[in-house]
């Protein structure tokens, strides 16, 4: 495997850990606290800013060899897979628009990495 490939491998789970981390956030904002420093200070959210954390470092080893032309097209996948991972951890709804936005998302990524 080159480097590049294993560089952007490396860039898509660190985009996985960042939407994991999303979740996290998001399941701890639809609790009630009893009081605002619990509401920051819970494992939640301590963990989903490791999450953060760690998803930075992995993005910027990632990106001494990604091509930066590319960059941006692989983290527009992090729109999907959040609305997907929103669907079917915390039931939120997805319409015709949200869905006609990730097709155009996916049609992108495809033309994008189909001229090379």
């Amino acid at each position: 495997m080159s480097k590049e490939a294993f560089s952007v491998c490396l860039y898509l789970c660190s985009i996985l850990i960042s939407v994991a981390s999303q979740i996290l956030l998001k399941l701890s904002a639809n609790k009630t606290y009893s009081s605002p420093i619990r509401e920051y200070l819970n494992p939640y959210v301590i963990v989903a800013y490791g999450m953060f954390f760690l998803s930075t470092i992995l993005t910027m080893l990632a990106l001494r060899y990604v091509p930066l032309s590319s960059a941006p097209v692989l983290e527009s996948m992090s729109y999907i897979l959040i609305a997907v991972a929103g669907y079917f951890i915390l039931h939120e709804k997805l319409n015709r628009r949200k869905l006609l936005g990730m097709l155009v998302i996916l049609a992108g990524v495809f033309l994008f990495n189909a001229r090379f």
